[in-house]
């Protein structure tokens, strides 16, 4: 059952996260699960195994995850609530290469299996760096873990980055397949998990309104935006080698994109929506050759003043290459060769150390005909806004009169905030994702084929930067980006819309 048409209870299960020290476990999946505790959406027989090398026992490993809760859950820590979960969660000393760790993992399950009453489901988060998933995935195998007992299940959540081109992803993709089943792998984008990002659908499918407007006929193009003000902040790395295009592009900004893009799915399974959202990758005309550089514009940034500070640039930035021509923006412009959006150019953007932080989505309809209102007053194009993150929320820009004996027009803007409407904080993106790999709905995860899709696409476009050595702007830190970025939608006769 798909997470759009109704919760499943999730089972009772032991989750292992393998790399349990590193930053995700502390930022995101502990608080998570903490949060998915205090509201009773996890069963009481759940237990929480940390995998990891360095030496420490279950009681400091509770402690460090217990400050790292107090700073980052979204409703705070009760004691009573941090206790109860805190004896939910265990720490297994281990290399990711030794034969014996597993073994010893497998009889410890065994025993919570036991005493905590988890049926012998795993559920196996490779929190790991990608270098390490090989690894992880044979011992898997070695060790037996990988089989659920009879009437019981084993899944596994792979994190991004997903491979970092088409072959390494095939190559991946082929590894993680002879450990476990397509249907019992979970690959993680946190993009699907934020609320307004799952609302798409049901915005277009729910609404007849927009549903019959969501066309070429209507809608005269589309902006996609990622803009946040932070660095590399300890990624250099990773982030050097990547960049924004492999970083943002290839799997959330094309995930957005879907969305966004898809036709309606024959029902809210998994796989139906999945279909959908090939076909959209599918459809997208790849960016080659001399197209590269009239349709993408890469840039770093350098040095200047985000919210108030002064930050280095890209290159002066600790573990970076001095010379480094790593792409710390994007911006392209988009086609989606099919039926429903033949001529519409699509325009999307993401950013580092832009001066603010926001996802969103913006639908701009046609002009009406120029007869009634033409010259009577500050009229503007009718805009639909779905906002991602920070301010999770739909909004439409219109035109209403203005008060009084006049024909004048005035924008006005109708506004839906989830906070405002609701009453209540959205679960974070990990909250429900983590809760859907167990139970069993794979609505919010990439498939194979998806990930594949857009590698090819990814993949034009960074074999042509290197076969010409593609140009690279600067932008200064806290603006909204290159100038090239907006000679590149002026072409088209547009503007970029603010977050």
């Amino acid at each position: 059952m798909s997470v759009l048409a109704g919760r499943i209870s999730p089972e009772p299960c032991s989750l292992v996260i393998f790399g349990a020290t590193g930053d995700l476990t502390h930022r995101k999946l502990i608080p998570a699960l903490y949060n998915l505790t205090v509201e009773n959406a996890l069963p009481p027989e759940f237990s929480v195994i940390g995998f990891a090398r360095r030496e420490k026992s279950d009681v400091i490993f509770r402690s460090e995850l217990e400050a790292s809760v107090r700073k980052y859950s979204r409703q705070g820590v009760n004691d009573g609530s941090w206790a109860e979960f805190a004896s939910s969660i265990f720490y297994h000393r281990s290399e990711f290469d030794n034969e014996a760790g597993y073994l010893a993992l497998a009889e410890r399950l065994k025993d919570l299996d036991h005493e905590r009453g988890t049926r012998g489901n795993r559920l196996f988060y490779l929190s790991a760096g990608p270098d390490q998933f090989e690894t992880i995935l044979r011992h898997l195998e070695a060790s037996g873990l990988k089989k659920a007992a009879e009437g019981s299940w084993a899944r596994v959540i792979v994190e991004k980055p997903f491979g970092t081109d088409l072959a390494s992803a095939q190559k991946l993709n082929a590894l993680v397949e002879e450990v476990f089943p397509e249907s019992a792998t979970y690959r993680i984008d946190h993009y699907l998990g934020k609320e307004t990002a799952q609302n798409i659908m049901a915005l277009r499918f729910a609404n007849s309104v927009f549903e019959q407007l969501w066309n070429s006929r209507y809608i005269d193009h589309i902006q996609i935006t990622a803009s946040e003000p932070l660095g590399v902040e300890g990624r250099a790395g990773y982030y050097d080698k990547s960049g924004a295009m492999r970083d943002m592009v290839q799997n959330h900004l094309l995930q957005l994109l879907c969305l966004a893009a898809m036709e309606p799915p024959v029902g809210l399974d998994a796989d139906a929506i999945r279909d959908e959202k090939v076909k959209v990758l599918k459809s997208l005309r790849r960016i080659g050759g001399d197209d590269v550089k009239r349709q993408i514009v890469r840039a770093q940034y350098n040095a200047g003043t985000v919210q108030g500070r002064r930050v280095p640039a890209y290159r002066d930035e600790k573990d970076i290459d001095p010379d480094s021509g790593t792409e710390t923006y994007v911006a392209l412009q988009l086609n989606v060769d099919n039926w429903r959006w033949a001529g519409v150019p699509f325009f999307m953007r993401v950013g580092k150390r832009l001066a603010k932080s926001g996802t969103q989505i913006s639908l701009h309809f046609r002009e009406s005909p120029p007869v009634l209102f033409n010259a009577a007053g500050d009229t503007k194009d009718n805009v639909l806004v779905i906002r991602i993150q920070p301010d999770e929320g739909i909004t439409l820009h219109m035109n209403a009169k203005l008060p009084g004996n006049t024909s004048h027009l005035h924008p006005v803007r109708m506004d839906f905030h989830y906070h405002t409407t609701f009453e209540r904080a959205n679960p974070e993106a990990y909250e429900r994702l983590l809760l859907d790999a167990m139970s069993g709905d794979a609505t919010l995860f990439a498939r194979r084929d998806e990930v594949e899709e857009a590698w090819k696409f990814v993949d034009d476009i960074r074999e042509a930067w290197e076969a010409n050595d593609a140009d690279l702007a600067f932008y200064p830190a806290g603006t909204a980006g290159p100038s090239e970025a907006d000679d590149l939608i002026r072409r088209f006769g547009f503007e970029w819309r603010d977050i």
